[in-house]
């Protein structure tokens, strides 16, 4: 890549018609990938020796959970990455935080490494990646479906499986967190930001994995991922300050939660709106949300309680959030804007170098809340390259920008510098 910033994906002057070329190849071989791995992984059934993670003891959290600090890691266990016979060293490590509550928990994190030599320079980079758990139960949790549990829950965990895999192709280790928590608290930005910091501190100190003082560390994420990555980074400086990272990336970004309700909300991606109202009245109380429902909604509150985003868009194709409320428009109401506005990115700037995407015409979430959020951090002195994608929707260009995100990492990872400031294509 050219190291002017020009990135692939973005429209510049000079760029040749090799740079298309390869990343036309790029998508192709990730879509490929993603295709391919899907066939070979998303078996029908459930295996029987890999539980859900509510009925697998390995997940219950010590009694004396409340001993121990943030990001200690309380048990640990070796699985074969997806259950299939891969040239990477995987291991479940349960660890402790504290939820948006105060309360301590016990979280699960998945760490990988290559099973070859790292032969760059310095010592192996780590990798915190986040993906999109968008859930409202622990079987949707990334760690069940890297284990190689085999049901439909796993379908958002394997639309990452190519990206994670060219991260340890590179050779760097990774750790992915669930999050959202055992209580698979959707849209809760401190619970989620506090989980992905002390999921770094775990795999840090996690001897097998090689990490070091002097590794450097990285973050990803896409989509809810880049939510609760961008939270993280939020909370860094005040909640983990020995931790700093060399470089951080996030697309697809969710700002301005009402408004990407409004975008799906009646059409096939309607699910995911019901999946916005389920879980903030569920995890906001003091909103009085949950009040506005009708029996249609409190029914609905039963009947998704541990379902997948994934799911709920299968359930509610077309459907309307308002079918539930006992309140006209309730995506516009106080109880549902106050709900929302407690989880919306854009309250501190990170500190660490940003490398931000969207697509300008991204099909669930809008662009408008992208821009809003880049001006904010600018405003508020964040060192950030911020990317317009002209690759229209929101999993193409998930798909199409992720050279360049890596390639940012890279860069990061290898001690190249940053220009200070925001640079915004």
């Amino acid at each position: 890549m050219r190291r002017d910033g020009a990135w692939f994906g973005v429209r510049t002057r000079g760029f040749t018609e090799r740079s298309r070329r390869v990343r036309h190849w790029w998508r192709a071989g990730l879509i490929g990938a993603v295709t391919l791995l899907a066939a070979a992984v998303a078996v029908p059934g459930t295996r029987a020796d890999i539980p859900y993670p509510d009925d697998d003891p390995f997940y219950s959290a010590p009694i004396n959970l409340r001993e121990f600090a943030n990001g200690a890691v309380l048990k640990s266990r070796p699985i074969a990455v997806l259950g299939l016979p891969l040239p990477v060293a995987g291991w479940q490590v349960q660890y402790g935080t504290t939820d948006s509550a105060g309360e301590a928990v016990a979280d699960m994190a998945t760490v990988m490494t290559p099973l070859a030599p790292w032969t760059g320079p310095g010592d192996r980079p780590l990798l915190s990646y986040q993906i999109a758990e968008d859930s409202l139960g622990t079987r949707c949790a990334p760690s069940f479906a890297l284990r190689g549990g085999r049901d439909f829950s796993i379908a958002t965990t394997l639309l990452d499986v190519p990206f994670l895999a060219e991260a340890l192709r590179r050779g760097w280790a990774v750790v992915v967190s669930d999050y959202e928590g055992p209580r698979s608290r959707f849209f809760d930005g401190v619970n989620s930001g506090r989980a992905v910091l002390d999921g770094v501190r775990a795999a840090k100190s996690f001897a097998p994995l090689g990490i070091t003082d002097a590794s450097p560390l990285g973050a990803w994420g896409y989509s809810g991922g880049a939510f609760a990555t961008l939270w993280a980074m939020q909370l860094r400086a005040s909640y983990a300050p020995e931790i700093w990272f060399a470089g951080v990336t996030s697309g697809g970004v969710p700002a301005d939660i009402p408004a990407l309700a409004h975008k799906v909300d009646g059409s096939y991606q309607a699910g995911l709106a019901v999946l916005i109202l389920i879980a903030l009245a569920r995890d906001d109380s003091g909103s009085g949300l949950a009040d506005t429902l009708n029996d249609s909604g409190k029914a609905l509150l039963a009947q998704e309680a541990t379902s997948c985003g994934g799911d709920l868009v299968v359930h509610h194709v077309f459907r309307h959030v308002d079918d539930y409320s006992s309140v006209p428009d309730i995506l516009g109401s106080q109880a549902f804007r106050a709900a929302a506005s407690r989880q919306e990115l854009g309250g501190w700037a990170p500190d660490v170098p940003l490398y931000l995407y969207h697509s300008n015409d991204d099909d669930v979430i809008p662009s408008t809340g992208f821009s809003a959020l880049v001006d904010r951090y600018c405003a508020l002195g964040a060192n950030l390259t911020a990317v317009h994608s002209a690759i229209p929707g929101h999993n193409p260009a998930a798909v199409g920008e992720a050279l360049g995100a890596m390639n940012f990492l890279s860069d990061r990872f290898a001690g190249d510098p940053v220009a200070a400031g925001c640079t915004v294509r």
